[in-house]
């Protein structure tokens, strides 16, 4: 066994010093900054005296002299350090840094031999001992190498993610200011925003296992919600005409790329709209996030495979119309009057070639049809209209066709972006299709929409004609950061404790 010291306890043993000097960086409650060190190169002034403070992101020292690069967590600025201008103590403190200490300095601006605009510093204080190595890359010709690169690593601790990788860092701090830029859209289109129960007796909304709870107060047993839909629309039957909610929802399924069981979702609705009035929605939410957080309705994404080109989509024209059964003709080669019954339907599925034993209705088909021959091929923003009954029972029927409703989708690169309906404000055809649902539970659907008694008293006092649309804000911002996976834009994934982890 070596008689080495760790790192933490050099780093330990480091921090003890700083104190014996008088320098105990966690004495120190605040420190006054000059600017930001954007702000300081950006306004840079030779010889202005100045204060800044950050964290080392490199070190490197050259006898009675030496550098570090300070950052505050968006940009970076050199500091230069000399043992006749910062004295005895400052040039001890200055040797008991390391990379991801927190340190404060003042100076003067001033441009290196090698043209770097730079700080000339004439004192330090330690804010921070870091005791633990943080995993900062370095960097040549604008590649950082030997960084933090481990998946597991980087979502376990987001710290380290944030502070390591700049595209990381860059892709959540946009994912908040999209969900800003969603509030401000909506507050000046004079919705009101709102905060629903989370804690519910009945989960309903969505065909989603919900998690389960129990509430001490009460002595019951209750559900985490798995939509914010019918709480938003018993608003609207109190005569509340446009509200919308940007909140977590909980769905107790798997995992993928594109689907966590805890995520952000928005939800709006507006009285006296309905499902075109949603498009125009989704259309101008999207254009209007892209410009404000990213500068133009047009966005470049990232190529789909490697090689291939680079994608553009310009959120600032309309969407595609697409009627779904005429895309699933289209792709799937099923004429769609082969899918207007169950037994005709279940026999083209198998003939293009997929499983059919799970299968027990025509909407579930129809989906599956979906999902496989026509998501893919949805690139450009999309909306696909026109969905079925059995899996839709939230929307009103299509007047001209009862098997369908009044609902569609929105695509882009071929992901669901959102889903919106003309809601059902006939309460006595909501509680026939929830009946309905509640046949499909007892057949053992447990993602059946449950029977809301109190929802349906809401609907019978009176609901106006009403949109409403449901729009991921994970997968908004996956779609405008170019993220290939869900937990890029989600601050704290949850993570399988690493024991378990490991033993899979």
């Amino acid at each position: 066994m070596s008689d080495e010291p760790s790192l933490r306890e050099v780093r330990l043993q480091k921090l003890g010093r700083m104190r014996e000097l008088g320098h105990d960086p966690y004495r120190v409650e605040t420190f006054e900054r000059t600017d930001s060190a954007k702000g300081l190169l950006d306004n840079f002034e030779e010889g202005k005296p100045v204060s800044f403070a950050g964290r080392v992101v490199s070190y490197r020292l050259m006898g009675k002299a030496g550098f570090a690069h300070l950052s505050d967590g968006d940009h970076k600025i050199q500091g230069y350090f000399r043992k006749d201008d910062v004295g005895e103590i400052g040039w001890e403190l200055y040797n008991l840094l390391d990379v991801g200490d927190h340190v404060g300095v003042t100076g003067k601006l001033f441009t290196t031999k090698t043209g770097e605009k730079s700080i000339h510093v004439d004192t330090v204080t330690p804010l921070s001992k870091a005791l633990h190595n943080v995993p900062i890359g370095k960097e040549k010709d604008g590649v950082v190498f030997y960084g933090l690169s481990d998946v597991d690593q980087r979502y376990r601790h987001r710290h380290l993610d944030l502070i390591a990788n700049a595209d990381a860092r860059k892709a959540l701090i946009n994912r908040s200011k999209i969900a800003s830029s969603v509030r401000r859209y909506f507050d000046s289109q004079g919705y009101i925003e709102v905060e629903t129960p989370m804690l519910q007796l009945e989960a309903g909304g969505a065909a989603a296992r919900p998690f389960h709870t129990h509430y001490n107060a009460y002595e019951i047993n209750v559900k985490m919600r798995i939509s914010l839909e019918l709480y938003l629309k018993r608003l609207i039957c109190g005569d509340i005409p446009a509200v919308y909610e940007i909140g977590r929802v909980f769905r107790n399924e798997g995992v993928s790329n594109r689907h966590l069981p805890e995520f952000t979702m928005l939800e709006f609705y507006e009285a006296y709209g309905n499902l075109d009035t949603m498009m125009r929605r989704v259309e101008e939410v999207f254009s209007h996030v892209a410009a404000e957080v990213f500068g133009s309705q047009i966005v470049a994404m990232p190529a789909r495979e490697e090689g291939g080109p680079e994608i553009t989509l310009d959120f600032g024209k309309p969407w595609r119309r697409l009627d779904l059964l005429g895309a699933i003709e289209e792709h799937a080669g099923i004429d769609r009057n082969e899918l207007k019954e169950f037994g005709t339907a279940k026999k083209a599925m198998h003939r293009v070639g997929l499983p059919t034993e799970k299968e027990n209705n025509l909407g579930g088909i129809i989906e599956k049809l979906l999902e496989v021959f026509v998501e893919p091929t949805l690139i450009e923003p999309t909306f696909l209209i026109g969905y079925p009954i059995e899996t839709s029972p939230l929307a009103k029927k299509d007047p001209n066709n009862p098997r369908m409703t009044r609902r569609f989708e929105g695509y882009v690169l071929g992901r669901e972006v959102c889903n919106a309906f003309s809601e059902i404000n006939d309460p006595i055809d909501q509680r026939e299709r929830f009946e309905q649902q509640l046949d499909e539970r007892a057949k053992g659907d447990d993602e059946a929409h449950p029977m809301d008694e109190e929802f349906l008293y809401a609907l019978e006092t009176g609901m106006p004609p009403t949109g409403g649309c449901g729009i991921g804000i994970d997968r908004m911002a996956m779609l405008l950061t170019g993220s290939d996976h869900i937990r890029e834009v989600v601050m704290f994934p949850f993570m399988k404790p690493r024991k378990e982890a490991e033993e899979e």
